[in-house]
């Protein structure tokens, strides 16, 4: 037995009886009964402490159902190698909040601290603090050093306090800090750790400060006040095929005047104006991945009501996620299974429980990209191949053609306007990207929202309701009495002469109306 395993095991029979070595305990805030789940990539990265039934891999946590959790209040611990986009550690964070588990790392934290861009802007008042936490420090004659925080928590004594607000920004279990003076201490750079790479000596640190972390209250930060009513659209005019046409922004800011509202159209370029605005409408595709998140990111920091908001983009553009999601709820959707690179033996088997022909995605794909049906065994193989080298997991669902995809658009949780999106001439799936010229997409009918079916509407209302109370386009297909949700958008199309063909203005209005309530609340100090 190592020395760490050894403090280890001395800190489980001590002082942690109901919170590590057991797997419920009570919360000492509320009193509720909780389960601690603590994910590692191996079983062997636990190696070094003493044995807990509250450790499992990320396999089995990805495999396992919600059917022993219900009641509890689940807290995830993830300790995997990498949280790396659409690797083991995204997905355990990912699903754990499809769950409605409390996780450390959250994926916003994990996209965050992929780049600079993006985790930066949470930097800027840190490096105030940091000329006088460091001016009579043993660091104080060097030109950087890294620092390690486990849970926020550092054996630097003048640094605690900025450990302690870095991890509130940044709630990860291993941390590293790079520190450079160059005209003054600055933080050059921070990224997540990982549990199998600690020293011995690093490991007695991670053993306490887990055992301090796992007792505390989790909790958000606050936002600031508003109080001026200047809307940004961010949008890319380049675009081959934006969320709005031009037509349709020129209607925003038009009838953004007749409500006090000054709408201004942003670029990628005008990120550093985002704290001049109010509020923030993203009418440009959405990623995790790019500028869009970041835009979202900064202006929630900032203050400004957002639409999307950077939650919202997260659970969104993630088929995994609204999949937990739906079974979760026991909502209607296609048969569906999750397919991993690790698991080539199942690849045998889902032609047979979901038949032939069968769809596979990619978690990420948007405008039908991605997604490839397949007839075969053999087409499969192939596509599976071609597809992994993307992400560790697919969807394989059933094949379930209609004539048409119903898409419902969802604001503030109620349901604002009903479309038809037919087929590509020709081809199975709305968007045909190999066809050339208009032929690109099929025809699109719009309704009023009472003349959808009401299976149709309620069904969308609540899937939306699950990812939260912003602006959604839930795709869904009827067929007879089966009704199933598609997926989610947090970006929904509002083309002008499709989307608003039945509302006209009044849809534009209903957008802008939803920005000025949330705004006049949000100077009160209220929630919306």
């Amino acid at each position: 037995m190592s020395a760490v395993q050894g403090h280890w095991r001395a800190v489980s029979e001590q002082t942690l009886p109901a919170a590590i070595t057991s797997a419920t305990y009570l919360n000492d805030a509320n009193r509720t009964s909780s389960q601690l789940i603590i994910i590692v990539e191996r079983k062997e990265d636990w190696a070094s402490y003493f044995p807990s039934e509250d450790i499992v891999t990320a396999q089995e946590y990805l495999e396992q159902t919600r059917d022993n959790d219900q009641g509890k209040r689940v807290q995830v611990i993830n300790l995997c190698r990498s949280y790396k986009y659409l690797g083991h550690g995204y997905y355990c964070s990912l699903l754990a909040e499809a769950r409605g588990h409390k996780v450390i790392p959250s994926v916003r934290t994990i996209s965050e601290l992929t780049r600079k861009s993006l985790y930066g802007l949470a930097l800027d008042d840190l490096d105030k603090t940091l000329e006088k936490a460091l001016s009579h420090h043993l660091y104080s004659d060097t030109e950087g050093f890294t620092l390690t925080l486990y849970f926020g928590k550092t054996n630097i004594e003048p640094l605690q306090d900025l450990a302690r607000q870095l991890f509130e920004v940044f709630a990860c279990p291993i941390l590293l800090v790079e520190f450079r003076r160059t005209n003054g201490w600055h933080i050059e750079g921070i990224k997540y750790g990982a549990l199998h790479k600690l020293r011995e000596d690093q490991e007695d640190q991670f053993a306490n400060s887990l055992d301090s972390f796992s007792r505390k209250i989790w909790r958000m930060p606050r936002s600031r006040r508003l109080a001026r009513y200047d809307l940004a659209i961010l949008h890319d005019p380049q675009e081959a095929l934006p969320p709005s046409n031009a037509k349709a922004l020129d209607n925003f800011v038009r009838v953004g005047k007749t409500l006090g509202i000054d709408v201004d159209l942003i670029e990628r370029k005008d990120y550093a104006r985002i704290a001049e605005y109010d509020a923030l409408l993203i009418r440009e595709t959405t990623s995790v991945d790019n500028h869009t998140y970041r835009f979202a990111k900064k202006a929630e920091s900032e203050g400004l009501v957002v639409m999307d908001d950077p939650t919202s983009i997260l659970r969104c553009t993630n088929k995994v996620y609204l999949t937990d999601l739906l079974k979760s709820h026991q909502l209607g959707m296609p048969a569906t299974e999750i397919l991993y690179k690790e698991r080539p033996e199942d690849f045998e088997r889902v032609g047979e429980r979901l038949g032939f022909p069968l769809v596979l995605k990619i978690p990420d794909g948007c405008f039908s990209r991605g997604v490839i049906k397949v007839e075969s065994q053999q087409a499969l193989l192939e596509a599976t191949a071609e597809l992994f080298e993307h992400s560790v997991l697919l969807l394989a669902q059933e094949f379930f053609y209609t004539e048409y995809d119903w898409r419902i658009g969802i604001l503030n949780r109620k349901p604002i306007f009903a479309c038809q999106y037919f087929m590509s001439k020709g081809h199975w799936q709305i968007y045909n990207h190999k066809a050339k010229g208009q032929d690109i997409n099929g025809e699109c009918r719009t309704l009023a929202v009472h003349e959808a079916p009401r299976a149709v509407v309620e069904l969308a209302v609540r899937t939306a309701n699950l990812i939260g109370d912003g602006l959604y386009g839930v795709d869904l297909k009827q067929s007879g009495d089966k009704v199933v949700v598609i997926e989610v958008n947090d970006n929904p199309n509002m083309d002008a002469g499709i989307e608003d063909a039945y509302l006209q203005d009044d849809l534009y209005s209903l957008v802008l109306e939803e920005f000025v309530r949330r705004l006049e609340l949000k100077r009160r100090g209220q929630a919306w």
